[in-house]
């Protein structure tokens, strides 16, 4: 069974994608907080977490403690994890100057504003990013196992930092500011309730 992982901090969206994983036959890792989900990461890399490894990572880029694409950016980082198939998303309209910010930072794999597409695009879609993962990658997380208890331990990156971005290649890209000029929330769509069974 694949397993995928999610990081979302609002309930609807996180209850939502665990419930569509389920559907799907996908084991679920959820987590609502950024910070949390790069001590997971840790704990991977250290060799103390015994579970199956995801092959696709959902992140809300606006998370508690560490923001999403820092958390995307700790994955690109881990030795185990790193050529996970990974899809940032957001309820906020982004410039492309930010997006392309956010997407060298995290070096994820795609974009998806909020609301997420019915089901079977959105399947359809993380299928597809999926797919090109592992055509990149032939160490893909999930065609690996868990490294045996006691077996050597791989090099563990340095967790990433909560306020400045990592450094690439001796150039750093700016902190990202939250500007009420660039990132809006975008305005939630009606809630459809139906009344006939």
């Amino acid at each position: 069974m694949a397993t995928w992982m999610v990081i979302d901090d609002e309930p609807d969206i996180y209850d939502v994608l665990v419930a569509m994983f389920r559907l799907w036959g996908i084991e679920g890792i959820a987590f609502v907080d950024g910070s949390e989900a790069v001590q997971w990461v840790e704990s991977v890399d250290n060799g103390t977490y015994a579970g199956e490894l995801p092959e696709m990572a959902i992140i809300d880029i606006r998370l508690p403690g560490v923001d999403g694409h820092y958390v995307a950016a700790r994955i690109r980082r881990s030795p185990r994890l790193g050529n996970m198939a990974i899809a940032l998303i957001t309820t906020y309209r982004i410039s492309p100057a930010i997006e392309k910010q956010i997407m060298a930072i995290s070096q994820a794999d795609a974009f998806i504003e909020k609301p997420l597409p019915s089901m079977a695009e959105l399947r359809a879609q993380l299928d597809t990013i999926i797919a090109k993962r592992k055509a990149m990658a032939p160490d893909y997380p999930g065609l690996t196992r868990p490294a045996p208890r006691g077996a050597e331990q791989p090099e563990v990156a340095a967790p990433v930092p909560a306020v400045a971005p990592p450094a690439h290649d001796s150039a750093s890209i700016p902190q990202i500011e939250r500007s009420d000029a660039e990132i809006k929330p975008q305005a939630r769509p009606p809630v459809s309730r139906r009344t006939d069974t």
